[in-house]
């Protein structure tokens, strides 16, 4: 039976659409696309118009107006009303998109527009809402890769998508059987930013006939659009909710709305609570009825963390201070009626008589707390508190851990005591089969030679004391084990570990047993000490704060910083900054950043403690945030026996039976699939030579999927303790597998190089980045700049000498083509920012700026027009083909000379490509 093929799919596609209500139109290039959005704007704002449409002169003017907007200015744009003078001098106020009631807008379909620009584009299936081109949705033949029609789209992005295309939101792309949505960005967007739509139950929706149904339904669609996204204004970043996020603020909407009862919201760690959170505060916020939405948090490593994750997407909506008076200010501010802040800050301004007065009216207002990790807050204490004073309240709750029965609080509640009923769930195996975060790796490593059950906590607490625990020879035996196997686990130091223990005092001891080892690594700790304490009781030889100043003069030692314990903020915040970007190696801690902590470059939790349900989870769950291929799961390596912990915990939280959802598999399942794969790539070519014999495009395609394939298994196996690269396991020598990878990169240099033809690779994926295991590449680096304190001269100034000293230890290709580049950026550019400034929006600004320049630069010397250079680069960035022709004909020379200087400019264009890309 044949595919379907990709026209038929398309006719589908539209037949369906304009079944839905969609007008379909006929728009085959750029002009007809302005003619069609004059006419449908004119007829959108017909009331506000009077009747009299725009003319050409006040088309064109507008036109200048809203148009050649960067994505993330479009965006605010399309939400707002626009000013516009009319030719008589009348002032009018123009819609773009009808926000508030999203149906009211008027929906359009059309296909294979094309785009002229250096190339011809045609695109496969464009939604207009009000003649603006809003969603773009490419098709690929049943039986391909739907990841090739996301490829197009960056390609599209990159070199066509100008003028009102700026104002796509959303794309889709889709094969037919599966089909997934993303946001449209300036930036680079990442596949792991792409999403299945479900159903509000989490089953997935990608069939594309159902995903046109459920998705495309034009109310739908405009929904999607007006309420379910984002804008974050610190990283000028779009954002669109993923399925169980909109369910779950749609569900606790129409619970505020419509009833007088409480709820929350059970969504897994890692799985964007925050955003989910802000999204519902700001809709009830923005209800008339309801006085003031107070959105409260507990913990100060949380406070920090979700206070900066608000002011992304919502400038300056939050006091970041601990002075209650601020908050009282607030509270008596009508213009603000969302307000971010803290449970202690609350009770504090509800008890103080002082603040009786302005406290006194909201006691029979309607007004909504919605409380963030509600599992582990102070707010089950606090709560008859807040009961009593404010007497209208509702109460939801955000949690990715609830209590239940078995897992209650020390006073006997269950989250459902205090905020009644869930109201949406998402748990921990949906997201690992969605992708939105990893499974884990555990590896149980047994530390302790005795013959008795670690679960019995009668016979344990009498044999096995912290005398057992902390035996010099158990401490340096487990600091051995993690100086051995850190490197693999980290994948070349490229990710961070976390090394959680019992105690202040354990912690001291397997720093200094560290320190006094031999190793490469940077290791830090951190903890909070207590004021008061009797160290003497402890059998300690030191106060608490003394080892934990030790342990930063150190740190200040290795990173050239100057903190102390009086300075204890601003060292918490530069270990969360330096974790982040996996410049510690492993970071020793109790409880700090085991719970609200997110890190993508966090991959490894080091366990010598006992932990259960909850506290367990949200540990393990501080290493499976979804980065680049380079992470296939959080890694977690437990020094005493947590099995049965473990599997208890992950049944609770995953309301199931069985762990496999969750937990990945073993080392002897992954090498059979290695093995399997192997098998595929030996069929195609039993020899590294045999590569070469691949002439057929189909033959070289499939030789790439399937060692991808390989080395993606490879990528799982090098990450466990037991890895060699043994020829009677794994079926293949390190040398031999090392010249298949040789043949894979060749054929990628083909197709970047292009060969006079479209080549059929050109979307394909080639997951480079799993053939690298360099630690300090351009994202890397990139990372360490956005990390700046722009505001702080010294500790810039510091920072920038830090990343150029780091880039020359560099070793990766790509990085070495951009050092120049990034250090010129870091002179120039960098000692100009402050805090409040996007580091990518200034870097691509200097990067386009040095690449005309260059350009520039380079048309003079071989006396062409930049122009014309610019448009050679543009199509060999575009298809990876280079224009020999083109080239010729725009070379007036002699024909010897002529040959050498298409030579030369062929090789300008490779080079230039390779630096800028």
């Amino acid at each position: 039976m044949s595919y379907q093929s990709e026209a038929q799919l398309e006719k589908n596609l539209i037949e369906q659409l304009v079944r839905q209500g969609y007008e379909r139109v006929i728009i085959n290039d750029y002009d007809s696309l302005l003619g069609n959005f004059k006419q449908q704007l004119n007829k959108f704002n017909e009331k506000k118009l009077n009747g009299q449409p725009l003319t050409d002169a006040e088309f064109s003017r507008f036109l200048t107006q809203i148009d050649g907007k960067s994505i993330f200015d479009s965006a605010k744009i399309l939400r707002d009303k626009q000013v516009f003078q009319r030719d008589d001098g009348t002032e009018v106020y123009l819609e773009l998109m009808n926000t508030r009631d999203w149906c009211k807008n008027i929906f359009q379909v059309t296909n294979q527009t094309t785009v002229e620009g250096t190339y011809k584009n045609r695109y496969d299936v464009t939604i207009f809402i009000n003649g603006l081109p809003v969603v773009q949705i490419e098709l690929k033949r049943r039986g391909l890769d739907f990841k090739e029609a996301f490829n197009q789209i960056q390609r599209y992005r990159k070199h066509s998508f100008r003028g009102l295309y700026r104002y796509l939101q959303l794309f889709v792309v889709s094969n037919g059987v599966d089909t997934k949505y993303f946001a449209n960005s300036d930036g680079d967007i990442l596949f792991s930013h792409t999403f299945f739509w479900s159903d509000a139950e989490n089953n997935r929706i990608t069939n594309l006939s159902d995903f046109t149904s459920n998705f495309l339904e034009k109310c739908h669609m405009a929904k999607m659009i007006a309420r379910y996204m984002v804008l974050n204004e610190t990283e000028k970043l779009l954002m669109v909710m993923r399925p169980y996020q909109v369910y779950a603020v749609e569900a606790l909407i129409k619970r505020a709305l419509e009833t007088k009862n409480n709820g929350y919201i059970w969504h897994t760690t890692g799985s964007g609570k925050t955003l989910t959170s802000f999204k519902a505060s700001q809709i009830l916020a923005n209800e008339p009825h309801i006085k003031k939405v107070f959105f409260l948090v507990d913990r100060k490593d949380l406070d920090s963390q979700t206070l900066a994750e608000f002011n992304k997407f919502e400038p300056d909506s939050v006091d970041m201070t601990d002075d209650t008076e601020k908050l009282v200010a607030q509270i008596s501010d009508l213009t603000k009626p969302l307000i971010v802040t803290t449970i202690q800050k609350m009770a504090n301004a509800i008890k103080n008589p002082r603040y009786e007065e302005i406290m006194k009216p909201y006691q029979q207002e309607r007004v909504v707390f919605i409380i963030d990790e509600c599992h582990r807050s102070q707010f089950g204490k606090m709560k008859r508190l807040v009961d009593n004073h404010f007497k209208e309240a509702k109460y939801f709750g955000f949690t990715g851990t609830p209590l239940f029965e078995e897992n209650k609080s020390q006073d006997g509640r269950v989250t459902a005591d205090i905020f009644e009923k869930c109201l949406h769930t998402y748990l921990i195996k949906d997201a690992i089969h969605d992708g939105n975060v990893l499974g884990f790796s555990v590896d149980y490593i047994q530390t302790v030679d005795v013959s008795i059950n670690e679960k019995d906590q009668t016979r344990v607490k009498g044999i096995l004391t912290d005398e057992v625990w902390m035996h010099d020879d158990r401490i340096r035996l487990i600091a051995e084990n993690i100086i051995n196997h850190h490197d693999r686990k980290s994948r070349s130091k490229g990710y961070t570990g976390l090394f959680t223990v019992d105690s202040i005092p354990m912690l001291v001891k397997y720093y200094d047993t560290f320190k006094s080892m031999s190793h490469n690594l940077k290791i830090a700790g951190i903890f909070t000490y207590g004021q008061n304490e009797d160290s003497e009781g402890d059998g300690q030889d030191e106060h608490s704060r003394d080892s934990l100043e030790r342990i930063i003069k150190d740190y200040n030692a290795m990173f050239g910083t100057n903190f102390s314990t009086d300075k204890y903020q601003g060292y918490f915040a530069d270990v969360s900054r330096k974790v982040k970007t996996a410049q510690i190696d492993i970071l020793l801690v109790v409880n700090i950043f085991l719970t609200g902590f997110d890190s993508k470059t966090l991959n490894i939790l080091y366990m010598d403690r006992f932990l259960k349900y909850h506290n367990l989870i949200q540990a393990f769950s501080r290493t499976n945030r979804t980065e680049k291929a380079t992470k296939p799961y959080g890694n977690i390596v437990c020094f005493r026996n947590l099995k049965e912990d473990t599997d208890e915990a992950i049944k609770l939280f995953s309301k199931t039976d069985s762990v496999d959802d969750v937990l990945m598999k073993s080392y002897e399942e992954y090498l059979q699939m290695f093995r399997a794969a192997l098998v595929k790539v030996k069929a195609l070519a039993a020899t590294p030579v045999e590569v070469d014999a691949l002439e057929r495009e189909e033959e070289k395609q499939e030789f790439v999927v399937s060692f991808r394939e390989l080395t993606k298994y490879l990528t799982r196996l090098q990450t466990f303790t037991e890895f060699e690269f043994d020829p009677a396991r794994l079926g293949i020598s390190e040398q031999e597998y090392q010249d298949y990878k040789s043949k894979y990169l060749r054929i990628y240099d083909e197709v970047k190089r292009g060969g006079g033809k479209e080549s059929i690779l050109a979307n394909v994926d080639f997951l480079i980045e799993l053939m690298h295991t360099d630690r300090i590449n351009v994202s890397y680096i990139m990372n360490l700049i956005r990390n700046i304190d722009f505001d702080n001269q010294d500790e810039r100034d510091r920072s920038i000498k830090d990343i150029e000293d780091e880039i020359d230890r560099a070793d990766n290709e790509q990085l070495r083509l951009k050092a120049n580049l990034l250090k010129e950026f870091l002179r120039k550019v960098v000692p100009t920012l402050t805090n409040a400034d996007s580091v990518d929006d200034n870097y691509n600004a200097f990067e386009q700026e040095e690449r005309m320049k260059e350009i520039e630069a380079f048309a003079d010397e071989v006396g062409l027009s930049a122009k014309v250079i610019q448009g050679f680069v543009q199509e060999y960035e575009y298809g990876g083909l280079v224009n020999q022709q083109e080239i010729s004909d725009a070379v007036k020379l002699p024909f010897l000379k002529k040959r050498a200087m298409i030579q030369r400019i062929i090789e300008f264009i490779t080079e230039h490509t390779k630096r800028f890309s």
